[in-house]
């Protein structure tokens, strides 16, 4: 399982770059980052120093959406990003939601995503697409590959990512939610003739270690229970879409919003937020990685048993150096497994 560690794009850039850099060095394989322009710092300029300052790790947005980029922009982008710096980097698209909201807008359709999604993908991948009654190319992107990843939820979006995303980002880490949003993406790429198992799977939350006291758990549930709040909104749109039974989505996913009351979007993603008392402890132990470094390689294990193949660590809390620092001293190396220099000796010594 690859580990990758989500950013928000807060000022100063230096330090984001900084922290971008320390990923990779302790073993990190993806460096994602909000694209939320209103909110914080454009993420494509700190693409490209991120990509400067490092030699492996793959960057993009988690998420981007179609409604604030023009999508040949976004294309090229990547695609420039490709040339620069090698094929290093990933789109993670969604419908939309605080870059949108902020506007005054909202998240696009389902219709204007799979669009998207298909002329994102031939332009930065080098190839011709159709434009109303125009066909546009990038002629210097030969060499560029880009694949797509699209954030989902509810049914009909994880139907529509089965059918034609390259991979799957699932903002929460509920093992019971990650089966039946990877089986229903699965069930809808067979169905359109695709092979389920070219997808690949990201599961993304907050990941606070602890030392496995009830203290420092209580602390832990304190700093990521924005999160819970976050998802709430994706849920709530699901259930005025769906009803309250969310259209066969899990309860475990729909329930908890009945007590929410609203979001504001000022405090989006930040730790201490105003707008998530209403996220019980449960729901934050369900949807977060909390407690020992083995308590995070469990759960990590249970994840890449139902085809997880990248958790990313949502690193909006106080504890962002000491969870770099345990995910490349224990979790990383844990999950990798032990590896020997040598296998043995031929009998006698021979």
């Amino acid at each position: 399982m690859d580990i990758g560690v989500v950013l928000q794009c807060t000022p100063p850039a230096s330090r984001v770059v900084d922290l971008a850099r320390r990923a990779e060095t302790h073993g990190f394989s993806h460096v994602w980052t909000f694209d939320s322009h209103l909110l914080w710092q454009e993420p494509y300029v700190i693409h490209s120093q991120i990509l400067s300052e490092t030699r492996r790790v793959v960057v993009g947005p988690m998420v981007t959406n179609p409604a604030t980029r023009d999508w040949t922009v976004t294309a090229s982008t990547f695609a420039t990003l490709n040339d620069m710096f090698g094929n290093r980097t990933v789109c993670g698209i969604g419908r939309g939601d605080s870059a949108v909201r902020t506007l005054g807008g909202k998240p696009t359709t389902l219709a204007q995503l799979r669009e998207s999604i298909h002329v994102i993908r031939e332009l930065a991948n080098g190839r011709s697409v159709s434009l109303g009654d125009t066909v546009v190319r990038f002629p210097w992107a030969t060499r560029s590959t880009l694949e797509v990843w699209v954030a989902a939820y509810g049914p009909k979006a994880l139907d529509l990512t089965g059918e034609v995303a390259d991979g799957y980002i699932l903002q929460l880490a509920d093992p019971d939610i990650a089966s039946w949003t990877i089986g229903r993406v699965r069930a809808a790429a067979d169905a359109a003739g695709r092979d389920p198992s070219s997808i690949k799977f990201c599961v993304a939350a907050p990941a606070y270690v602890t030392d496995g006291s009830a203290s420092a758990l209580t602390h832990a549930r304190d700093q990521c229970r924005w999160f819970g709040g976050m998802v709430g909104n994706h849920v709530a749109d699901i259930v005025a879409r769906y009803g309250n039974d969310g259209g066969g989505v899990p309860a475990a996913l729909t329930d908890y919003i009945a007590a929410r009351t609203g979001y504001d979007y000022n405090e989006h993603g930040k730790s201490g937020n105003s707008h998530a008392e209403f996220v019980p402890d449960d729901v934050i132990d369900r949807f977060c990685i909390l407690g020992s470094p083995d308590a995070h390689v469990a759960k990590l294990k249970a994840l890449e048993a139902l085809g997880v193949d990248q958790f990313s660590v949502y690193l909006q809390h106080d504890a962002k150096s000491a969870t770099l620092e345990s995910y490349g001293e224990h979790v990383i190396p844990d999950l990798a497994g032990a590896t020997t220099a040598s296998v043995g000796s031929e009998e006698g010594g021979k």
